[in-house]
């Protein structure tokens, strides 16, 4: 018997500063059996730095031909395609010839290594490239619980994640725009 994603509800007050964006989400995840609760993070702090009508949570690790998020426009273009970790080059490459914007999110201990060797094939595709700090990640994901309310404030480049569990700030660095 396949063991089930568990689910977790968050009602997030988004103060993104850098966009003069204001709002309350309330969204719901699946985590799936395979994923890592820093993984479930990264994409709840993607969807706040990048948060806009139409953004929503795709099916991510259970579909090849679809990103951890995405936007459509009206007329069902994707507008925004959004990954997670560290994808193949082709990924990249594929995502960006059916988005109008590419974005991508790294995050483990992995990323340097994955960067170091992808960087001059993913400089030549229309992809923006994040790296959040790993310690960041790290202290977001011990704070997790099932259902919690989330204060998260997005200036510069860092959010600053307040919970009843404690605080964090997490910081990325832009490897490519």
């Amino acid at each position: 018997m396949a063991i089930k994603p568990t689910i977790y509800k968050l009602k997030i007050s988004l103060s993104d500063l850098n966009r003069n964006y204001y709002d309350t989400l309330n969204l719901t995840l699946a985590l799936h059996p395979s994923e890592t609760l820093e993984r479930m993070m990264v994409r709840v702090l993607a969807y706040c730095i990048n948060a806009q009508e139409h953004l929503v949570f795709a099916k991510g690790m259970n579909a090849d031909d679809e990103p951890d998020i995405w936007a459509h426009t009206l007329d069902d273009q994707i507008a925004l395609w959004i990954e997670v970790g560290e994808p193949a080059v082709d990924r990249i490459k594929k995502s960006s010839r059916l988005a109008r914007e590419v974005k991508v999110y790294c995050f483990n201990t992995k990323s340097d290594v994955w960067w170091d060797q992808a960087q001059a094939k993913i400089k030549q595709l229309k992809a923006s490239v994040f790296r959040f700090q790993w310690q960041g990640i790290q202290a977001l994901a011990a704070m997790v619980q099932r259902t919690m309310e989330i204060s998260v404030t997005i200036t510069g480049d860092s959010a600053y994640v307040a919970t009843e569990q404690g605080e964090s700030e997490v910081s990325w660095e832009v490897l490519q725009e």
